[in-house]
């Protein structure tokens, strides 16, 4: 799961200040970037950003959900992949790129947690 630090533009010209670099080195600090924003440095921003009132903020994808007429649960993830829970039978469905490449059966509530994590994960 994505995250960043919430912080005011005013808060980021103080650290680049305090730390002596640019903006831009504030930002991948606080986005958590992968590449540039994994040093010590890095390390020790985040954590003036937190003492300055920054909040720690996940990014969740959103999954739009439609509960149609004929009892299907239809979840559209951000990736493409659609997933089909039938209340008729208990049966569910993954469906990416025109093809079921999962199905469940006896769907609890417990599983749809995993169902979903497992349609955002296909590439």
């Amino acid at each position: 799961m994505k995250k960043y630090i919430h912080i005011t533009k005013e808060d980021r010209e103080f650290i680049a200040k305090a730390f002596n670099v640019s903006d831009r080195s504030v930002l991948n600090a606080i986005r958590f970037d992968e590449k540039r924003g994994d040093s010590d440095n890095a390390r020790r921003i985040r954590k003036l950003a937190l003492e300055r009132g920054g909040i720690l903020m996940a990014v969740i994808p959103m999954i739009e959900t439609f509960h149609d007429y004929d009892k299907v649960t239809r979840q559209y993830c951000p990736n493409g992949a659609l997933i089909e829970l039938d209340r008729n039978d208990g049966m569910g469905y993954v469906i990416f790129k025109g093809e079921t490449v999962k199905t469940y059966e006896n769907v609890k509530m417990t599983d749809i947690d995993g169902i979903q994590r497992f349609a955002m994960a296909l590439r």
